[in-house]
């Protein structure tokens, strides 16, 4: 783990895929094992704006929550040593990937099956509010799989497979796909004034 820790140089690690993908659970165990502070981007969107991201997408539509998802991405990237869970739908504006890349983009892939299965029954997803929610779900993700496609790292997630075993899985693959453009760089030294 400390060789790990030591390689990423207190690089961000965010964390992409669908809805139910486990991005939130295995992002605080991740962060754990990385000595990292953990954020769920849509957690920080709902204390800022006081109300559910059902409540935002009702009022003020799914750009306004969008706008507010960008923002937030850009705030939480000016830090380091962050384990980020983003929402599934981050990868779809372009905005969204400057910041992105400016960490260790990884890719939690589960089937559509195991997406459907976590995700029945759960009334707090805005856009799976529709006639044939399980058809929403797949065709969001035919969408947007060559977006998450562009991850530094794509993880497959088992059915049966728990959150422990998948963020030790991710530890595991790290050192493969860092680039040192990648990493944090050391911050600048102040100039001595004469």
């Amino acid at each position: 783990m400390t060789a790990v820790k030591f390689d990423l140089q207190g690089t961000n690690i965010y964390l992409i895929g669908m809805m139910g993908a486990g991005k939130s659970t295995t992002g605080r165990l991740l962060a754990q094992h990385l000595d990292y502070r953990f954020f769920d981007t849509d957690a920080a969107i709902v204390q800022a704006a006081g109300c559910s991201i059902s409540q935002i997408f009702a009022e003020s539509g799914e750009s306004s929550f969008r706008q507010l998802e960008t923002q937030t991405l850009g705030q939480l990237s000016a830090y380091k040593r962050l384990v980020v869970a983003t929402g599934g739908g981050i990868v779809i504006e372009r905005m969204n990937w400057s910041y992105l890349h400016h960490g260790l983009v990884v890719w939690l892939d589960a089937s559509p099956q195991t997406l459907w299965q976590r995700l029945q029954g759960d009334a707090a997803r805005p856009l799976l509010q529709a006639t044939n929610p399980q058809q929403k779900l797949e065709e969001l993700l035919l969408q947007r799989t060559p977006l998450y496609a562009q991850a530094d790292l794509r993880i497959a997630i088992e059915a049966r497979e728990d959150a422990e075993t998948v963020a030790r899985r991710i530890l595991n693959e790290i050192p493969k796909v860092l680039k040192p453009e990648r990493l944090a760089q050391p911050p600048a030294r102040a100039e001595k004034r004469s």
